[in-house]
């Protein structure tokens, strides 16, 4: 299945893996504030053999380190959706923290044009139409505050963050995200997707309280499943055993999908 034309594709989404289930089913990731592809790709060999991975790689990184840095959500949607608009494969869509927002906003763009995703999967995120609990202020923080902002939330190698040097280069669009994020908000958001809806936090989250996460039960029409695990905001990270559950209810989505693909 190929993507409608556009020579710069491979940049914007990294397709690791064409799927086999039917319906060409496909997992979509779109990163954290500050993520990029790589930190993302080590998670094909978790996923069920059949189905295919897509991860998002924001602009002003890696491959995509040239593209101006995005100022808005829609930076970093509107060029995913494009993409995507005409694409055959069925779609479960998954973001994690600030990329919980861009994949409801990617989740709601394709339903706009008539190709919802058959499910999205949210962590460690607010609801769209609820005020940034902890935001950043990336622009009011010298370099060294900001390097420590982001070692507080994890989901960065301190062994980039501990080499200044570096800072020029990843630094950037580390606050160009947060800087999106803290003022991202949909108050129009309730009912405005189809499908079911899985979302997962950390309970002892400092970032995002677990009161936050239930109210993505106003996002859609479908049903809602809420699933807590131990840990903070990158809760996935902090064991194997909470990578391993992460990834069952992950898996889970996924099936469910499959079986209302072929039924």
């Amino acid at each position: 299945m190929e993507f409608a034309s556009d020579p710069n594709a491979s940049e914007v989404l990294w397709e690791l893996r064409r799927g086999s289930a039917s319906g060409g089913l496909s997992l979509l990731i779109l990163p954290h504030a500050g993520g990029n592809a790589h930190y993302y790709a080590q998670w094909e060999n978790r996923l069920p053999e059949d189905v295919g991975l897509l991860i998002a790689q924001y602009p002003g990184r890696g491959s995509r380190f040239t593209d101006d840095l995005p100022e808005s959500v829609d930076d970093l949607v509107a060029p995913i959706v494009s993409l995507l608009a005409d694409d055959g494969r069925d779609l479960v869509v998954l973001g994690h923290s600030m990329g919980t927002l861009v994949a409801y906003e990617v989740a709601l763009g394709l339903t706009r044009v008539g190709r919802p995703p058959r499910a999205l999967i949210g962590s460690a995120c607010r609801a769209p139409f609820l005020p940034n609990p902890s935001p950043v202020l990336p622009e009011t923080l010298s370099d060294e505050e900001l390097v420590a902002a982001i070692k507080a939330r994890g989901g960065t190698e301190h062994e980039i963050l501990d080499e200044p040097e570096m800072w020029e280069i990843i630094l950037p669009s580390i606050r160009a995200d947060f800087g999106i994020d803290d003022v991202y908000r949909r108050p129009g958001a309730a009912r405005t997707l189809r499908g079911p809806l899985t979302i997962v936090g950390g309970v002892s989250d400092p970032i995002v309280p677990v009161g936050d996460l239930v109210e993505w039960r106003e996002v859609t029409e479908g049903e809602t499943l809420i699933e807590t695990l131990p840990g903070g905001h990158f809760y996935f990270d902090e064991n194997e055993e909470n990578m391993a559950r992460f990834m069952e209810i992950v898996g889970s989505v996924i099936e469910d999908v499959s079986v209302t693909i072929t039924s």
